[in-house]
């Protein structure tokens, strides 16, 4: 039992102090000044948006980027009102000529319908517009009216190619406030953003809710039809991105508290399905992969509380002494990520639930993907690039 206790302890410890700072929520956009106006076009694929589409369009429309600026809205075969929606926005805010809605054509087999339509926005924008940047955005994403002229001055001053906001998702409802920290806390913990932006470092990843990239990187790497098939498909542009950097240039991903997420999960099966949706891909569709995965999440999360209770009931010191230093050490990660979402401490104390929680939802991605469910999402199943 001390000994696997040590091995949790150790972890930790490597967690907090050569995992590079994950833990510490601490990767924000400066406040730059921008002094070259580059063009820009939006492109938000957008499928069933209708409730979250007239927000996101106007928080576009109401940036403060002197530049000029297109937004191109691929309506990727909705069923709702979404595009005539956005089109009532853009009459409203006197912008009609700023917007050009396209109709998505049907989605052909290899390829994601984001990416489908992500790639038809791309496509219409080359053959039409002047483009030095594109800004990928998703219908449900409310922008900072200074979010484009950060991006930007942070692209312009720092020679990247990419720069990405993992934005602040909505944390109202109980299962939000239970779970979405924790999504954002695994991420981190995954790809730590410091070594994210350190180009000298292989990792990459950014967040798909809001993605600017150069179009010159965006034509190196061979296109959105690089990843068509890819169901994680922000990491894997990030990836293809930072593979293939000139010299002295780089990528970047943060957090933003004022660029915000529409989405509402007001009960667990939307957030089960977020995380099922992507989890088995993670691990490259591994049975081995998952039982190690699981089995980390055991020593990791859970052994702290079993030691604890088990030191107390033998009167095991040296026991009790172990599981509480890991248990703080735990706690103090996870707290500036509570922190960040203006939650009581509580949260800190209950990640090996949370945890538990995020285990099943991962034993679940792996027995969808088994039963060809795997990659639902938006009324379309994925599986290794095929359409359902």
């Amino acid at each position: 039992m001390s000994i696997i206790i040590t091995l949790s302890l150790i972890i930790w410890i490597y967690l907090i102090l050569f995992r590079g700072n994950f833990w510490l929520c601490n990767q924000y956009l400066e406040n730059l000044s921008l002094e070259n106006q580059p063009q820009v076009t939006v492109i938000i694929p957008a499928r069933n948006e209708a409730e979250s589409i007239s927000i996101c369009v106007e928080s576009l429309f109401n940036q403060n980027y002197q530049g000029i600026f297109n937004i191109i809205l691929v309506d990727d075969q909705s069923q709702d009102k979404t595009a005539e929606i956005a089109e009532k926005i853009a009459v409203k805010k006197g912008k009609e000529n700023q917007l050009i809605i396209i109709k998505g054509e049907n989605l052909p087999t290899g390829w994601s319908g984001k990416l489908w339509a992500m790639s038809q926005g791309v496509a219409w924008a080359k053959q039409h517009l002047k483009n030095d940047y594109f800004l990928f955005t998703d219908g449900d994403i409310k922008h900072s009216t200074n979010n484009l002229n950060q991006l930007l001055a942070k692209a312009e001053k720092n020679n990247l190619d990419l720069v990405s906001l993992m934005v602040k998702l909505r944390c109202e409802s109980f299962w939000e406030k239970l779970l979405i920290p924790a999504f954002i806390f695994f991420f981190q913990k995954l790809y730590p953003f410091s070594l994210v932006n350190n180009p000298h470092e292989k990792i990459a990843a950014a967040a798909g809710g809001c993605i600017l990239i150069r179009e010159s990187a965006l034509t190196r790497i061979g296109g959105i039809e690089s990843l068509k098939e890819a169901l994680i498909d922000d990491c894997t542009l990030a990836s293809l991105v930072k593979k293939t950097l000139p010299i002295n240039h780089g990528i970047w991903l943060g957090l933003s508290d004022t660029t915000t997420s529409l989405r509402s999960y007001h009960s667990l099966t939307p957030i089960w399905d977020m995380v099922a949706r992507t989890a088995f891909t993670q691990l490259n569709y591994s049975l081995w992969l998952l039982i190690g995965t699981i089995l980390g999440m055991f020593i990791t999360y859970f052994v702290p509380f079993f030691t604890l209770f088990f030191g107390l009931f033998t009167a095991n010191l040296l026991l009790i002494l172990l599981s509480i230093i890991t248990l703080f050490l735990m706690t103090l990660s996870y707290f500036p990520t509570v922190k960040f979402y203006q939650l009581p401490f509580f949260y800190s104390l209950i990640l090996p639930i949370i945890a538990l929680l995020y285990s099943f939802m991962t034993i679940d991605s792996a027995v969808r993907y088994w039963q060809g469910k795997g990659g639902k999402w938006k009324g379309r199943v994925y599986q290794l690039g095929v359409k359902n």
